[in-house]
């Protein structure tokens, strides 16, 4: 019986070290070779406020740069409507678009039938253009909530310099003539505007006098005959050009190519070419040296 039993206990512990030993088997922590990967995270989306998605400030940038190159003539450099261009803040197309998808169909199609002609734009110039003009919109619509901070925080002596050398400002203006104590009529909000948006018809918030009227877009029409006519600039595209005359009277002209000639005067050309070269650094030393001149 003895025997018996120490035969049966060593049997039962050779058992139990049997059953250890395939537990630590299925037990051993996987390598890290055999552990399961991690799914990537998921891309942050676009923070919101208020309703609208913040939008990305670089790409709101440059579709201000390809917009006014291209549409600003007609719609204006801020896209609130231009001489011969709708608003397009309020613009249906504008409004439903998403990325571009709207927006380049008309861009890359053009509306003949309204005098718009087509752009030969990449699809990511489009995208950059769309993201401007939402920005615009939702700046549009949260204009009751915006806070205007101090803006002159750039450096006078570097805005002066622009003013005299790069900016080529003397050749159309002069700080002892039209520009003599601007510091003192309008605010620097005021100032700003009208460097970045030379047509609004309103420049923002004044201290003190309106402002002078923007003179108008003129042309002048020669017809093949020699006879020509000249005045404000109503409309023009590939296949009409519109003036009218000094008298009121309104002048329409059929275009075929070059024929007939037209001659277009803008005062406000050398604003609207420095829209597409300006940096922000140039925005704000330039501001910064105009509110001086009290």
């Amino acid at each position: 019986m003895q025997f018996r039993s120490t035969c049966i206990r060593a049997v039962l512990a050779m058992f139990a070290g049997i059953l250890a030993q395939a537990g630590a088997q299925t037990q051993t922590p996987a390598t890290p070779a055999q552990q399961t990967p991690q799914a990537p995270p998921t891309p942050k989306q676009a923070v919101k406020r208020d309703g609208y998605p913040e939008y990305d400030p670089a790409a709101v940038q440059r579709g201000q740069k390809t917009f006014v190159a291209t549409c600003a003539f007609c719609h204006g450099s801020n896209a609130k409507g231009g001489e011969t261009g709708p608003d397009l803040l309020r613009s249906v197309v504008v409004l439903d678009d998403e990325n571009g998808n709207k927006i380049g169909q008309v861009v890359l199609n053009g509306r003949p039938d309204k005098g718009m002609p087509k752009f030969a734009l990449s699809h990511d110039q489009i995208v950059d253009i769309a993201i401007f003009l939402h920005d615009r919109v939702k700046a549009a619509a949260l204009r009751d909530t915006y806070k205007v901070l101090n803006i002159v925080v750039g450096d006078p002596r570097a805005g002066q310099a622009y003013f005299n050398g790069a900016g080529g400002c003397t050749s159309c203006h002069s700080v002892r003539g039209d520009l003599a104590h601007i510091g003192s009529k309008y605010d620097a909000v005021g100032v700003q505007q009208h460097i970045v948006m030379p047509r609004e018809e309103h420049w923002g918030r004044r201290s003190q006098t309106d402002g002078p009227p923007v003179a108008p877009v003129t042309a002048t029409v020669t017809l093949a005959s020699g006879e020509s006519f000249k005045g404000r600039l109503t409309r023009i595209d590939d296949f009409t050009v519109s003036i009218v005359d000094a008298n009121g009277d309104l002048h329409s002209f059929t275009r075929n190519g070059d024929t007939p000639k037209v001659d277009i005067h803008d005062p406000m050309k050398g604003h609207f070419d420095l829209l597409a070269k300006y940096t922000d650094s140039d925005i704000h030393n330039l501001t910064a040296y105009l509110v001086t001149l009290k």
